[in-house]
C-alpha cells in the first residue's frame, strides 16, 4: 500500500524538513516552507527518476582524446536574441526566459516560433494557460501562420512528452514551467517538487534528442523567477526580459549562459504587431535629455560587445535629517556611497549633510567601472547647480585617491559617441595613446576627478 507523508519544502532552495521551521537552515530566508504531501512505497517514482539512463556505462576519457564538433548555431531574425544567446540558439539546449506578467515573454517565442518555422524547422509550442483558440487569436494579430508550427494545449507532463516523441519537433516552446504536473508527484503545480521534476525531464528530452527547449518562468515580486534556484542550475540559459509594463522599451539580457557571454543585452520595442528590435538604442536613451540642466552627464558603458551611450542624472540637496539619504536607481548604492565620500575627501566637496538621488535613465543597470567618472561629474554638478555641455560624454573609473584610471575599449565606447554628435570625450590621460580618434571629437585626458571638475564646471 501507498503512504502519505508529509514533508514541508523551502520554495527558495528546496530544503526538505519533517516539521514547518519560520526560518529555512538551507538559504536563511524566512516564510518560505511550504507543506507538501508525497507519496511513498509505490516503486514508480524511483522508475521516473532513472527513466533517462541509456543502459550503456559511461568511462573516464582523457580530455586530451576526447573530440570537439562545432555545433553550428541555428539563428533567428531577431539579431538582439541572436546577441544575448551567443550568436544563435544551439540544438539539445534548454533556455528559461523569465520576467513580469504581461511583459511579453510569450508574444517574443511566438515570434521565434514562427521564424523558425519558416526556415523549415519545426517547432511544437506548448501552452499551459492559453486554450488552442487564444493562442490562435494572439498569432493572427502578430501575423503569425505556418505549417510548421504545432499548437498543443497541456499540463501534464506525461502527454507532453509522448507528444514531443511522437511529432519529433526540432524546437519546443513551454509556457510556463509553473503550470506543468507530473502526476506522480503530488504536490500542487507550481511548486518545488513538480518545477524540479518537470524541469528535469525536459532537460532528459533536450539531451537525449538534440531538441532546443525554450520554456517560460513566472517571477516573484522580487524579480527573481518563481520556483527553487535549484532551476536556474538545472538549466543552460537563463534569460530575464525586464522593463516597464506601461513603457514600450523592453530589455533581454542574460544571467546565466553556458554556451556564450553573459554580459549581453537586447533591446526590443513593443508594437501592435508584436515585438521589433533597436538597432540603436543610444538614441533612445537620450531622445529625452534637458539641456543646460544641472546633475546631467553621458556615459559611454560596455553592454557585453556593445557600446551604449546613456544619460546619468543626480540630484544633491541640503538634507533635513541626522543621516542624509542616498539613493540609486541603476546603479550600485555603495559606489555611490564610495563616490560621494572621494569627491569630499580628494575635491572638498562638502557632501555630508546633502541628500544623494541618483539614476540612470531609461531603466538601464550600469555596473562597470567606467561610469565612475559619469557619476562623479553629475554629483558634482547638481550640487555646484552648473550644467555640463550636452556635447560631453564622460569614460573613466575613479579610484579612491582621486584618480582616473584606463579603461578598456575605449576605441569603440568614442566612435560611439561620435557617432551621435557629441563634440568632446573626457577619458583616462592613459587611454590616449594607440589609436586615432574620430574627425570631429576632441579628447580630453585627464588623470584625477579635480582635474575633471576643472575642464567640465570651471573651464
Amino acid at each position: 500500500m501507498a503512504k502519505r507523508k508529509t514533508k514541508f519544502m523551502c520554495q527558495e532552495c528546496g530544503y526538505e524538513s519533517p516539521k514547518w521551521m519560520g526560518r529555512c537552515p538551507g538559504c536563511g530566508q524566512w516564510n518560505k516552507m511550504v507543506e507538501e504531501t508525497e507519496v511513498v512505497g509505490t516503486g514508480r517514482r524511483g522508475a521516473f527518476q532513472h527513466s533517462a539512463s541509456t543502459g550503456v556505462a559511461a568511462k573516464a576519457t582523457p580530455i586530451t582524446s576526447i573530440e570537439t564538433v562545432s555545433e553550428p548555431r541555428i539563428k533567428t531574425e531577431l539579431v538582439e536574441l541572436n546577441r544575448v544567446l551567443g550568436g544563435g540558439v544551439v540544438k539539445g539546449s534548454l533556455v528559461l526566459i523569465g520576467g513580469d506578467p504581461g511583459i511579453g515573454k510569450s508574444t517574443l517565442l511566438l515570434q521565434v516560433s514562427h521564424q523558425l518555422a519558416k526556415i523549415d524547422h519545426s517547432v511544437l509550442y506548448i501552452s499551459g494557460e492559453e486554450s488552442l483558440r487564444q493562442t490562435k487569436l494572439r498569432a493572427e494579430r502578430l501575423g503569425i501562420s505556418s505549417e510548421n508550427l504545432l499548437v498543443y494545449s497541456e499540463t501534464n507532463l506525461e502527454e507532453i512528452s509522448r507528444t514531443i516523441e511522437k511529432n519529433s519537433p526540432d524546437f519546443v516552446i513551454v509556457d510556463s514551467i509553473q503550470t506543468v504536473f507530473h502526476p506522480e508527484v503530488t504536490s500542487a503545480p507550481g511548486s518545488v517538487s513538480q518545477v524540479r521534476e518537470s524541469t528535469a525531464e525536459l532537460m532528459r528530452i533536450a539531451k537525449t534528442n538534440g531538441i532546443a527547449i525554450f520554456i517560460v518562468g513566472h517571477v516573484t515580486k522580487e524579480g527573481s523567477i518563481a520556483g527553487p534556484r535549484l532551476l536556474e542550475h538545472m538549466v543552460d540559459t537563463v534569460l530575464y526580459f525586464e522593463g516597464e509594463r506601461h513603457h514600450t522599451y523592453r530589455i533581454l539580457r542574460a544571467v546565466k549562459n553556458r554556451f556564450g557571454s553573459t554580459n549581453e543585452m537586447g533591446i526590443f520595442e513593443m508594437k501592435e504587431k508584436g515585438l521589433e528590435e533597436v538597432a540603436n538604442p543610444s538614441e533612445i536613451f537620450l531622445e529625452e535629455r534637458s539641456q543646460g540642466a544641472s546633475g546631467s552627464t553621458v556615459v559611454a558603458s560596455m553592454e557585453g560587445t556593445r557600446p551604449v551611450l546613456v544619460e546619468i542624472q543626480a540630484l544633491i540637496s541640503p538634507s533635513s535629517y541626522n543621516n542624509p539619504r542616498r539613493m540609486a536607481t541603476g546603479i550600485d548604492h555603495n559606489r555611490v556611497n564610495l563616490l560621494m565620500a572621494v569627491l569630499e575627501k580628494r575635491v572638498g566637496l562638502l557632501l555630508a549633510n546633502q541628500d544623494a538621488y541618483l539614476k540612470v535613465a531609461g531603466g538601464v543597470k550600469l555596473d562597470e567601472p567606467a561610469i565612475d567618472l559619469a557619476v562623479a561629474i553629475s554629483i558634482a554638478s547638481s550640487f555646484r547647480d552648473k550644467p555640463t555641455r550636452s556635447t560631453d560624454c564622460f569614460i573613466g573609473e575613479v579610484g579612491l585617491t582621486g584618480e582616473v584610471r584606463r579603461v578598456s575599449r575605449i576605441e569603440q565606447r568614442v566612435q560611439e559617441a561620435a557617432k551621435l554628435g557629441f563634440e568632446r570625450v573626457i577619458l583616462p590621460e592613459n587611454n590616449l595613446g594607440g589609436w586615432t580618434a574620430p574627425k570631429g571629437v576632441a579628447l580630453v585626458g585627464v588623470s584625477s576627478v579635480g582635474e575633471a571638475l576643472k575642464v567640465t564646471l570651471e573651464g
